[in-house]
């Protein structure tokens, strides 16, 4: 993973937070996001809601539609 230096005042901000938070630029646009590593370990601790048994039946059965069909359908509805 890259590493970007940030200013001295930044760290003493994010000091406490315990959820996601947005970073914005100056004009409000967002450029990224913040996650405290206090939820690293929670986030990492986390199972899928959905059993590897029932990921396997999916793969094998197959379907779905192409991204074309995809891409059409949401033209259609623009």
């Amino acid at each position: 993973m890259t590493k970007l230096m940030v200013d001295e005042t930044l760290p003493g901000r994010l000091a406490g937070l315990e959820c996601p938070v947005e970073l914005c630029d100056a004009s409000g646009r967002v450029v990224g996001a913040f996650i405290p590593a206090a939820l690293h370990t929670f986030y990492d601790e986390m199972e899928p809601q959905i059993s590897e048994e029932e990921l396997n039946r999916r793969e094998r059965e197959g379907g779905g539609r192409t991204l074309d069909e995809i891409l059409a359908d949401l033209e259609k509805r623009a």
